[in-house]
């Protein structure tokens, strides 16, 4: 059990409170009746952690781009980095890729301090760099066997070829490959040394959206081997689609961190189920009189507030016994975007959510 104390931003009072790590707690004050949520933050044993990034800073001049965060990466999961552009998403990566050097703060990877004890640990990486380029006059199987040379190990380029489908491109020239086609051989070169986590960084940004797709599915096919990914991306429905940890960043700060699920939990709002065209008018009444919140709308929908999904089934049974018509019915919950904005009380500022 963790611990925590929380003031009510209401009326002030102290609340003590205890919970799992992981776990969303809903909170009543004693005093003034203010609800809210709590989340305690999940714990990850050292055996258990792929990065570990402790009060990481970094300031260029009288700009601070990345301003003491702290997270980590469990073994085996897809972590997103989600962030506009500018919010220090690239720079974070970089330094725990050793490629930037940090102001202050401290680095793991797989247990090793990536300060002082790097080389221990690159042979166990694969990096995808935000601007990914390679010899146009290389065939995609040539720049695989060229790219594995540099490593010790090296993992079979057949098995890379087959599993990012590229069997029937191979022989083709970098220079004549689609914008997809180019991202996939770049997630393949990230392979190519076997690594146990390749980070990838905006491995999508410019694509139409089938090949977007083909490279989610990719990553997906890689978390299933037991990889661990670390995405960063400015996409919500990307995030939404592939990360099982969430860390939301905004002008170089960490401010929120999750699963998708935890944080619609502790920031969303309450999902809403919608009836679509309905043409019984007493439903209204009928609904409001068993405690439900409900919006009628000019176009004659009706909107229902779900506190809980299992008053999902009570709406249903109301509307069945009521008999009521109606076109359809569908469901919405908070998404990415909404906490975003909620959070941040600003626009998105490049952060993109695909319809």
């Amino acid at each position: 059990m963790v611990e925590k104390t929380v003031k009510c931003p209401k009326c002030g009072k102290i609340i003590n409170c205890s919970g799992n790590p992981g776990e969303v707690l809903k909170l009543t004050c004693p005093v003034c009746g203010t609800q809210g949520k709590i989340t305690f933050e999940r714990e990850i044993k050292i055996k258990d952690a792929a990065v570990k990034v402790t009060d990481l800073r970094k300031v260029y001049g009288d700009l601070v781009a990345v301003n003491n965060i702290s997270f980590s990466v469990r073994k085996g999961e897809v972590f997103a980095f989600l962030g506009p552009n500018g919010a220090g998403k690239t720079t974070t990566v970089e330094m725990i890729e050793s490629i930037r050097k940090p102001t202050a703060g401290n680095i793991e990877i797989f247990g090793n301090n990536v300060a002082t004890s790097f080389n221990e640990v690159k042979e166990r990486i694969g990096i995808l760099p935000q601007e990914f380029y390679s010899f146009e006059k290389y065939t995609i199987r040539e720049t695989l066997v060229f790219f594995s040379m540099l490593y010790k190990k090296q993992a079979n380029i057949d098995e890379i070829i087959v599993a990012m489908n590229l069997k029937d491109k191979e022989k083709m020239l970098y220079k004549n490959l689609s914008g997809g086609l180019k991202q996939r051989v770049g997630v393949a070169i990230s392979l190519v040394n076997d690594p146990d986590i390749i980070f990838l960084d905006e491995p999508t940004t410019g694509l139409d959206p089938k090949s977007r797709r083909e490279v989610w599915d990719v990553i997906a096919g890689l978390r299933k081997k037991g990889k661990t990914i670390f995405l960063t991306t400015h996409y919500m429905e990307e995030a939404e689609y592939l990360a099982d940890h969430i860390a939301i960043i905004h002008k170089g700060n960490i401010i929120a961190e999750g699963s998708l699920d935890e944080l619609i939990e502790e920031y969303g709002e309450e999902s809403v189920l919608r009836i679509k065209d309905c043409k019984t008018s007493d439903i209204v009444d009928v609904l409001k009189e068993s405690g439900f919140e409900v919006v009628k709308k000019g176009n004659g929908d009706i909107a229902v507030r779900i506190p809980y999904k299992e008053k999902i089934l009570d709406i249903l049974s109301i509307m069945k016994r009521e008999c009521v018509d109606y076109s359809t019915i569908d469901i919405r919950r908070s998404n990415l975007e909404e906490i975003f904005l909620k959070l941040t009380g600003a626009s998105l500022g490049g952060l993109i959510l695909e319809s």
